[in-house]
């Protein structure tokens, strides 16, 4: 059996020619870059985010999908639960992870820098169920602990 790897094989996705056409939440910019109609991926979805200078998103989920966000540039602050209820920051070079169906909500923690991040869902198809939540006025602070290597 023959592959024809030259066309089927690695893709190079330039910066520029991301694609603004996905899912969006009121707040920030979304680019995909990897999906199922760009590349043919079944199993994730990635690409960009952008948060405008202390801008903050609609609250969302992302349904049956798992995401990870990566931050580049910026500090990100996000807000989850319910009531988004809780709250955690982010700066470059930390990892976030949204588990499916859970309500949250990005801010730019900066008024002055924009937040750049990479995402990746767990799934080619981009899902963005956004939805009308009254916040919680005080939110509470909530350090993650890893259970595998605990302090």
């Amino acid at each position: 059996m023959t592959h024809h790897w030259k066309h089927d094989g690695v893709r190079v996705i330039g910066a520029d020619s991301l694609d603004p056409n996905t899912a969006q939440t009121p707040g920030m910019d979304r680019k995909a870059a990897i999906n199922f109609a760009r590349v043919g991926a079944n199993k994730l979805w990635a690409g960009t985010v952008h948060i405008h200078p202390d801008a903050k998103t609609g609250a969302h989920h992302h349904g049956p999908l798992e995401s990870v966000i990566y931050v580049v540039k910026g500090r990100a602050r996000m807000r989850w639960g319910d009531a988004l209820e809780f709250t955690a920051e982010a700066g470059p070079g930390d990892f976030i992870y949204v588990p499916p169906f859970v309500p949250h909500q990005e801010i730019n923690a900066s008024a002055t820098e924009v937040l750049e991040c990479v995402l990746v869902r767990s799934d080619g198809e981009a899902v963005a169920v956004n939805l009308d939540i009254a916040p919680v006025e005080k939110p509470e602070s909530v350090k993650w602990i890893d259970p595998t290597h605990p302090a």
